[in-house]
Protein backbone atom coordinates (compact mmCIF):
# COMPACT_ATOMS: atom_id res chain seq x y z
CA UNK A 1 0.00 0.00 0.00
CA UNK A 2 1.28 3.58 -0.89
CA UNK A 3 2.90 4.91 2.39
CA UNK A 4 0.05 8.28 1.88
CA UNK A 5 -3.14 5.83 2.03
CA UNK A 6 -1.82 3.68 4.94
CA UNK A 7 -0.87 7.17 7.30
CA UNK A 8 -4.42 8.34 6.01
CA UNK A 9 -6.07 4.82 7.14
CA UNK A 10 -3.96 4.04 10.24
CA UNK A 11 -5.09 8.14 11.16
CA UNK A 12 -8.93 7.12 10.58
CA UNK A 13 -8.36 3.75 12.39
CA UNK A 14 -7.10 5.04 15.39
CA UNK A 15 -9.47 7.86 15.92
CA UNK A 16 -12.26 5.07 15.46
CA UNK A 17 -10.89 2.60 17.72
CA UNK A 18 -13.22 1.22 20.14
CA UNK A 19 -11.85 1.46 23.64
CA UNK A 20 -9.69 4.25 23.02
CA UNK A 21 -9.71 5.21 26.16
CA UNK A 22 -8.84 2.53 28.02
CA UNK A 23 -6.25 1.79 25.47
CA UNK A 24 -4.76 4.45 26.27
CA UNK A 25 -5.36 3.89 30.10
CA UNK A 26 -3.46 0.90 29.34
CA UNK A 27 -0.72 2.61 27.63
CA UNK A 28 -0.37 5.12 30.28
CA UNK A 29 0.56 2.10 33.06
CA UNK A 30 3.00 0.44 30.55
CA UNK A 31 4.79 3.73 29.99
CA UNK A 32 4.75 4.38 34.08
CA UNK A 33 6.19 1.37 34.57
CA UNK A 34 8.94 1.35 31.79
CA UNK A 35 10.28 4.93 33.13
CA UNK A 36 10.71 3.78 36.48
CA UNK A 37 13.80 2.08 35.88
CA UNK A 38 15.03 4.71 32.68
CA UNK A 39 18.34 7.07 34.09
CA UNK A 40 17.81 9.45 31.58
CA UNK A 41 16.89 13.37 33.33
CA UNK A 42 15.45 14.48 29.97
CA UNK A 43 13.44 13.13 27.93
CA UNK A 44 10.98 15.10 24.98
CA UNK A 45 7.95 13.83 23.60
CA UNK A 46 5.04 15.67 21.88
CA UNK A 47 1.84 17.47 22.48
CA UNK A 48 -1.08 14.88 21.20
CA UNK A 49 -2.71 15.23 17.91
CA UNK A 50 -5.39 13.00 15.44
CA UNK A 51 -5.72 10.30 18.83
CA UNK A 52 -1.89 9.78 19.40
CA UNK A 53 -1.52 8.37 22.92
CA UNK A 54 -1.06 11.12 25.58
CA UNK A 55 2.48 10.96 27.31
CA UNK A 56 2.15 13.59 29.32
CA UNK A 57 0.29 12.22 32.59
CA UNK A 58 3.35 8.94 33.01
CA UNK A 59 5.50 11.66 32.05
CA UNK A 60 4.78 13.97 34.62
CA UNK A 61 4.58 11.52 37.58
CA UNK A 62 7.66 10.53 36.12
CA UNK A 63 8.89 14.07 36.62
CA UNK A 64 7.61 14.09 40.24
CA UNK A 65 10.49 11.87 41.49
CA UNK A 66 13.23 14.30 41.20
CA UNK A 67 13.42 17.88 40.73
CA UNK A 68 16.40 17.64 38.13
CA UNK A 69 14.10 15.78 35.93
CA UNK A 70 12.75 17.69 32.64
CA UNK A 71 10.10 17.12 30.09
CA UNK A 72 10.64 19.02 26.62
CA UNK A 73 7.69 19.46 24.01
CA UNK A 74 9.02 20.10 20.27
CA UNK A 75 8.88 24.01 18.96
CA UNK A 76 9.61 24.61 15.31
CA UNK A 77 12.88 26.02 14.57
CA UNK A 78 12.32 27.60 11.09
CA UNK A 79 16.18 28.33 10.68
CA UNK A 80 17.47 25.00 10.96
CA UNK A 81 14.47 23.26 9.29
CA UNK A 82 14.29 20.88 12.63
CA UNK A 83 12.20 20.62 15.86
CA UNK A 84 14.08 22.21 19.39
CA UNK A 85 12.47 20.91 22.69
CA UNK A 86 11.50 23.21 25.27
CA UNK A 87 10.72 22.59 28.82
CA UNK A 88 7.20 21.97 29.82
CA UNK A 89 5.83 21.72 33.08
CA UNK A 90 1.39 21.68 34.26
CA UNK A 91 0.18 25.56 33.83
CA UNK A 92 3.71 26.64 31.60
CA UNK A 93 3.03 28.93 29.37
CA UNK A 94 1.89 27.62 25.73
CA UNK A 95 0.43 28.96 22.42
CA UNK A 96 -0.12 27.38 19.17
CA UNK A 97 2.23 27.09 16.47
CA UNK A 98 1.81 28.01 12.16
CA UNK A 99 0.44 24.06 12.18
CA UNK A 100 -2.37 24.73 15.21
CA UNK A 101 -0.39 22.60 17.38
CA UNK A 102 -0.16 23.22 21.25
CA UNK A 103 3.95 24.11 22.26
CA UNK A 104 5.60 25.95 25.13
CA UNK A 105 6.31 29.67 25.01
CA UNK A 106 9.63 31.11 25.95
CA UNK A 107 10.48 27.86 27.87
CA UNK A 108 14.25 27.33 27.81
CA UNK A 109 15.59 24.62 24.87
CA UNK A 110 17.28 21.46 25.99
CA UNK A 111 18.72 17.98 24.20
CA UNK A 112 17.01 14.94 25.14
CA UNK A 113 18.47 12.26 25.89
CA UNK A 114 15.47 10.23 25.08
CA UNK A 115 12.59 10.77 22.59
CA UNK A 116 9.17 9.47 22.49
CA UNK A 117 7.66 9.42 19.73
CA UNK A 118 4.16 8.98 18.37
CA UNK A 119 3.65 6.13 16.21
CA UNK A 120 0.95 6.25 13.09
CA UNK A 121 2.39 2.79 12.37
CA UNK A 122 5.02 0.30 13.44
CA UNK A 123 7.03 -2.19 11.69
CA UNK A 124 9.44 -4.99 12.89
CA UNK A 125 13.14 -4.41 13.77
CA UNK A 126 11.64 -0.82 14.83
CA UNK A 127 10.78 0.37 11.70
CA UNK A 128 8.37 3.82 12.38
CA UNK A 129 5.85 5.01 10.38
CA UNK A 130 5.33 8.97 11.11
CA UNK A 131 3.43 11.62 9.57
CA UNK A 132 6.39 11.76 6.75
CA UNK A 133 7.47 15.00 6.67
CA UNK A 134 11.22 14.28 7.90
CA UNK A 135 11.38 16.82 10.73
CA UNK A 136 12.34 13.90 13.27
CA UNK A 137 14.98 12.36 11.22
CA UNK A 138 16.71 16.03 10.53
CA UNK A 139 16.07 16.55 14.42
CA UNK A 140 18.00 13.04 15.57
CA UNK A 141 20.48 13.81 13.20
CA UNK A 142 21.56 17.12 14.98
CA UNK A 143 21.09 16.02 18.42
CA UNK A 144 24.62 14.76 20.24
CA UNK A 145 24.74 12.37 21.50
CA UNK A 146 21.95 10.68 19.74
CA UNK A 147 19.01 10.06 22.34
CA UNK A 148 17.18 6.66 22.71
CA UNK A 149 14.47 6.81 20.29
CA UNK A 150 11.10 5.74 21.47
CA UNK A 151 7.68 4.93 19.92
CA UNK A 152 4.57 4.66 21.67
CA UNK A 153 1.51 4.19 19.80
CA UNK A 154 -1.31 1.09 19.78
CA UNK A 155 -1.19 -1.92 19.10
CA UNK A 156 -2.98 -1.79 16.07
CA UNK A 157 -0.91 -0.08 14.27
CA UNK A 158 1.59 -3.04 13.62
CA UNK A 159 1.89 -3.35 9.81
CA UNK A 160 3.98 -6.84 9.64
CA UNK A 161 5.07 -5.65 6.16
CA UNK A 162 6.60 -2.49 6.21
CA UNK A 163 10.16 -1.80 4.83
CA UNK A 164 12.12 0.79 5.57
CA UNK A 165 12.72 4.27 3.82
CA UNK A 166 15.58 6.17 3.96
CA UNK A 167 13.41 9.39 5.85
CA UNK A 168 12.44 6.81 8.86
CA UNK A 169 13.61 6.87 11.91
CA UNK A 170 14.57 3.80 13.65
CA UNK A 171 13.18 3.74 16.96
CA UNK A 172 15.39 1.68 20.12
CA UNK A 173 12.31 0.63 21.62
CA UNK A 174 7.90 0.27 21.10
CA UNK A 175 6.01 0.11 23.72
CA UNK A 176 2.19 -0.38 23.28
CA UNK A 177 -0.94 -0.87 25.62
CA UNK A 178 0.37 -4.52 25.39
CA UNK A 179 3.54 -3.69 26.90
CA UNK A 180 7.32 -3.52 25.31
CA UNK A 181 7.01 -4.75 21.98
CA UNK A 182 10.67 -4.24 20.96
CA UNK A 183 13.84 -3.46 22.61
CA UNK A 184 17.35 -2.88 21.49
CA UNK A 185 20.20 -3.77 22.84
CA UNK A 186 21.09 0.01 23.23
CA UNK A 187 18.12 0.97 25.24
Amino acid sequence: MERRALRDRLIQERLDLPGRLTLAEQLQRVLRVWLVARKESRIAAYWPIKGEFDPMPALYRWSEVDGQRRIGLPVVDRDENRLRFHIWYPGCPMEEDGTGITKPKDTEAFDPQLLLLPCLGYGPGGIRLGYGGGFMKRTIARISPKPLVVGVGYSHGFQPTLTALPNDVRLDAMLTEMGLVWENPRA
